[in-house]
């Protein structure tokens, strides 16, 4: 199945996130992208597939994640290299800058990296979802320096509208061996 949207519910338990992916997958024919557990006993479960059929997963899984929701989202045609960035670190040239947002829930995460990639000409690099991360997670992006800052100022926006942002930055001229870290 070809994603032209995702949709993700994070939920503050692991038994209810089984039930949640369950009923996700249940209520309309979309693909099921991951389900797991992450750090601090949350769980998340994220689909794909055609605009209605996402969001009409995502609606129902909301109404059976009762008091365990935690976040959620839906994001019509999301930018190819998400995919890429949350399966691990992609491959990237050697930028001129590096830019590092970090968010308090996965969900918000994914969709400050979707805007990231969609406001300026960068590179993800990739999406860490919250494992040995205390719950949170972060998404890292190469490129121009003036195109990281406007990427992560992208991201930052929309992960501090929910109150969810850590923290964000960009580095000039990054020395190569903060990348070996990234990697």
């Amino acid at each position: 199945m070809t994603s032209r949207a995702i949709g993700i519910i994070e939920s503050s338990s692991v038994a209810m996130g089984f039930l949640i992916g369950d009923t996700m997958v249940k209520a309309a024919n979309t693909e099921l992208l991951l389900l797991r557990s992450i750090c601090s006993g949350k769980f998340v479960a994220l689909v794909g597939g055609e605009v209605a059929a996402v969001k009409s997963s995502v609606e129902a899984g909301i109404e059976s994640a009762a008091h365990t929701l935690i976040d959620s989202f839906v994001i019509p045609n999301v930018h190819e290299s998400v995919f890429k960035a949350i399966k691990g670190a992609c491959d990237f040239t050697r930028p001129d800058a590096l830019g590092i947002v970090e968010a308090f829930s996965v969900a918000s995460l994914i969709e400050g990296a979707d805007a990231a990639v969609k406001a300026a000409n960068v590179e993800l690099i990739e999406i860490r979802l919250a494992m040995a991360l205390g719950g949170k997670a972060y998404c890292t992006m190469t490129g121009s320096v003036s195109n990281v800052r406007e990427a992560v100022e992208a991201a930052a926006r929309v992960i501090g509208e929910k109150g969810l942002l850590v923290n964000s930055v960009v580095i000039p001229s990054p020395k190569p061996e903060i990348f070996k870290e990234i990697i």
